[in-house]
């Protein structure tokens, strides 16, 4: 690992988490005791591009440095497992377990989902 690899990486995640923060203000106060619209919809972009980034580095070979600028930095700080996680844990904590199963099953299935399109919309053309 190089100094190199760490400030793309680093300096993808900078700009991933303010990207994050900017895309989640819209829907953040929607519903600020309610399903954790915001995240949802950060994550689903984020696997999104995911698939349509990895789709375009198999398609185009694109370099190590790239993926990892994109991929573990931008798009690893854009998306986030651990609010997902505790807005889950937040969610049972007050007995909304309709949101909290929605909100968890929504996210695996639908992140996956456009994960698998943005694959599948670069492999295609």
């Amino acid at each position: 690992m190089t100094i190199k690899i760490l400030l793309l990486v680093g300096t993808g995640s900078f700009i991933g988490g303010i990207l994050r923060y900017v895309c989640s203000l819209p829907l953040y106060d929607k519903d600020p005791n309610g399903f954790p619209w915001y995240t949802l919809w950060v994550n689903l972009l984020g696997c999104l591009l995911m698939g349509l980034l990895f789709g375009m580095a198999e398609r185009w070979n694109l370099p190590r440095e790239w993926k990892l600028f994109f991929g573990a930095g931008l798009l690893g700080g854009f998306t986030t497992f651990s609010a997902f996680s505790y807005e889950t844990i937040t969610l049972l904590n007050n007995a909304q377990y309709t949101y909290a199963i929605s909100y968890v099953l929504s996210s695996v299935i639908l992140g996956l989902s456009v994960t698998f399109l943005g694959l599948f919309a670069v492999r295609s053309f």
